[in-house]
Formats: structure tokens, sequence, C-alpha cells
């Protein structure tokens, strides 16, 4: 399903794909799913990790706000964000099972905690839930831009499985990025409970990522191992170097995400995958230095 509509910030016309992927995430897949990167693995792990505690929350959120738009065409795209965020967080959930089942039993501790506190966020106000989800979905912008212009370095090699359902997600962030940031601003607009809802919704999904990736490597028996925290450091380095920009460049009284162009990479995915399918997976090849965005096409 494509929902479609014109920007009330310029003339960019959005396409929200709604696209139901069977990816394979079974117990076949190996945790450290990138080989001699067992930190930057376990870092996209401890992502993963949050995604069905967070996302519901932006959905529980977008459609508090619903009744409170008038707007009949930002109506429209929330409805396209809450379709995709519904198919993301899916998608994960089935990942962080097989992750558990691999002997990382503690993660279920770990969700236990994100449960609680995504329980306690949701009694607070409208505007900061909204505040907390613009926040994110920008800081999210940087993470795809990083994701994608590095991915030589990230997924060469990778599984391909877990690359293609990793970019797949970023993919679709980048097509329902301004909606977040949309409502927030038909809601309430205000500046600087914005800004406090970047730094917040940016901080606290990092710190609970965190939670999950040094659990696991605890449980590999490596978090005492200096040449690994040494690799992990660098790791989360890299992700606050790119991701920041994005985040600077919000901090603009009239910024506005559509004005970020998306990746090239990004677009050139979506033309591809309108070539496949139904039932076949967008399965990219990490052997290739460049991992275009050219489907290995198979079946579910």
């Amino acid at each position: 399903m494509t929902i479609s509509a014109v920007k009330r910030h310029g003339e960019h016309q959005l396409d929200i794909v709604v696209r139901r992927i069977p990816f394979v995430l079974h117990e076949g897949i190996n945790p450290v799913w990138n080989p001699g990167k067992r930190e930057w693995s376990h870092m996209v792990n401890g992502a993963s990790l949050t995604m069905p505690y967070l996302e519901p929350f932006l959905i529980k959120t977008m459609r508090e706000a619903l009744p409170h738009i008038e707007d009949d065409q930002l109506s429209v795209e929330v409805q396209g964000f809450v379709e995709q965020e519904a198919q993301h967080y899916q998608n994960h959930h089935r990942y962080n099972d097989m992750l558990k089942s691999q002997g990382y039993e503690v993660l279920g501790q770990v969700e236990e905690s994100y449960r609680e506190e995504y329980a306690a966020l949701s009694k607070r106000s409208l505007r900061w839930k909204l505040a907390y989800s613009a926040g994110f979905e920008t800081m999210t912008i940087g993470m795809t831009e990083w994701l994608i212009r590095g991915r030589q370095k990230l997924f060469q090699n990778a599984d391909p499985m877990v690359t293609s359902f990793v970019l797949w997600h970023m993919v679709e962030e980048t097509e329902h990025k301004s909606v977040a940031i949309d409502v927030y601003r038909a809601c309430f607009d205000d500046y600087f409970v914005r800004v406090a809802g970047l730094v917040w919704g940016s901080l606290h999904v990092a710190l609970l990522a965190r939670r999950a990736y040094t659990a696991m490597l605890k449980a590999d028996g490596m978090w005492g191992n200096w040449r690994s925290r040494l690799r992990l450091y660098r790791m989360v380095a890299s992700f606050f170097a790119n991701a920041t920009p994005a985040m600077a460049r919000a901090l603009v009284p009239g910024y506005h995400p559509q004005r970020v162009p998306d990746p090239a990479w990004a677009e050139l995915w979506g033309d591809h995958y309108k070539g496949l399918k139904e039932g076949e997976i967008p399965l990219l090849n990490t052997s290739d230095a460049e991992i275009p965005p050219v489907f290995v096409a198979q079946a579910a």
C-alpha cells in the first residue's frame, strides 16, 4: 500500500509504502551476524531489542494525537507512519526472540526494564510524548545516513538477511521522517519542548540499547576484555559522530526534515523493491563491496 500526500513544507511528494516483508529471522542466524565485528553486531542487536517497546509507544502517541489534527493530509500520513512502524516492531520482535533462544536469555530481564520505562513514559503529557517521538525520529535521520554511507565497513560480508532487514528499516525511516515533527507542530509547536524531546528521545533510546548490548557482551565473557571494550567505544563514538549533525540541524527553529535530502541509495532501494514479486525477500548481496541496492530475491 502506498500513501501519498503533498507536504505542507514545500512541494515534496511524500510516499509511505507499507511493505510486509517475510524476513527469515530464525535460529539459523548467528547473533554475531557480522564476522569479526562482535561489538558492532551486538550494538545493532541492542537497538533491535528496544524496538518492540519504543515503536508501539510511537504508534500509540500518534494515535492519541490524531483527534487534534485538522489537516487531512497529515492524518493520512500518520496512518502510513503507524503501519510502517507496526511492520518494523513485529519483525524486530521475531528477531529478538531468536537472540534469546541463542543463549541470551538475560535479554528477557532487559526487556522487562523497557516495559516498565515505556509504561511510565506513556503516562506523561501528550506534548512531551510527541516531543520525544519527534526527537527520536530526528536522530534516526543521522543514523540512516551513517548506515547507508558506511555500509561497506558496517555490513560487507555480514549475514545478508540481517543486513537486508536492518537497511529495509532505515529506508522506511526516510519515507516517514517528517511525520512525527509535523504532528508535534500541528498540536503544540513549542520550540523549547521540542529541543528537550530531541535530546532526551535520542539519548534515552541510546541508553536503552546500551543496556542490551552490555548484557550480551557480558554473556559472551567479553565485557572485561579491554580490546573488545576499545572496539565498542570506537563504534559508539562513530555512532554519535554521525548522529549528532542530524540533531544539530534540528536545533534551528525553522528546521524541517524534508529539507534534508534522502540518501540516493535509499531511493534506489525503493525503485528496485518495486520489481519484486509478492512474498519475495529483498536480500542484499553483502559480498559485493558496494552492497548495491539490487536484490538477490529470495522466497520466504
